[in-house]
């Protein structure tokens, strides 16, 4: 487990661009915490650390937001609008994972999900949020 605390955006990203040095094609990976908590820009980060170039955004209107680099893939899912595993299924979500796509999941405590990393993000302050971070490697 390790726990960081960022006191700005850019620290937010610079922890999901370390995360991304432990995570590998096919990983899911479960975000626990509250509204402005820093997710999306943590996966900003981890897009940045996987080569990913391009504009990380919210999924929270589309679902699922689908990110390319030259060697990684990322699927950034929202679940906060789905009831339980069945309707992450329908999503397709385990095809982009069974394909080799990393898989950040907001809201994972909405659905069933097995998780290799699991990241917490707690606030502290208006600025201020810890993360903790669990998974192989870590």
């Amino acid at each position: 487990m390790r726990e960081l605390i960022t006191e700005s955006a850019q620290k937010t990203e610079q922890a999901g661009i370390w995360l991304a040095g432990l995570v590998k094609g096919g990983d899911i990976i479960a975000y626990k915490g509250g509204l402005g908590m820093g997710k999306t820009t943590f996966t900003r980060g981890l897009a940045e650390g996987l080569g990913i170039t391009e504009q990380v955004s919210s999924p929270t209107f589309t679902l699922i937001n689908e990110y390319r680099g030259e060697k990684n893939r990322l699927c950034h899912v929202d679940a906060y609008r789905l009831t339980g595993g069945d309707d992450l299924v329908d999503t397709g979500f385990f095809d982009y994972v069974d394909s080799g796509w990393i898989a950040a999941v907001e809201w994972s405590e909405m659905v069933e999900l097995e998780a290799d990393f699991t990241v917490s993000f707690e606030r502290i302050d208006d600025n201020t949020r810890k993360i903790t971070i669990e998974g192989r490697g870590v």
